[in-house]
């Protein structure tokens, strides 16, 4: 079920309590910014999640409230991960969910990595 963004962040969400290393996850990367792990549900040959260590619900929330080193942080770590998994030729796909309509599902930020195959179109109707 899609979130409300505008909601306060839930400490108990599935990421806060990856963070905290009581639920496992397959790492791929990690750095005082961010976690990168594979998706447990993946929709692509690569699709690895990136998330932030500090407690943002959405894309609109972290840039609203982070400071310039996590917003540097949290891109740079997302630029280590493309790189990391050898990525950047032929290329890769970043989507993040926001709200309702944008389908995001889990009350904190996370940006998805897609690769390892072409995608065709921008969104399917």
């Amino acid at each position: 079920m899609p979130i409300d963004p505008k909601l306060p962040y839930d400490n108990e969400n599935i990421f806060a309590k990856i963070l905290r290393c009581e639920i496992p996850c397959n790492k791929v990367y990690e750095d005082d910014y961010a976690l990168a792990f594979h998706d447990i549900r993946p929709q692509a040959p690569v699709h690895v999640l990136v998330i932030p260590k500090a407690p943002f619900v959405s894309w609109d929330d972290f840039t609203q409230k982070a400071d310039d080193a996590q917003i540097a942080g949290f891109t740079r770590a997302v630029g280590a991960v493309t790189r990391q998994l050898e990525l950047d030729e032929p290329g890769y796909r970043l989507m993040v969910n926001m709200g309702g309509h944008g389908h995001q599902e889990v009350p904190h930020l996370h940006v998805h990595i897609f690769g390892g195959r072409q995608f065709y179109h921008m969104i399917c109707e």
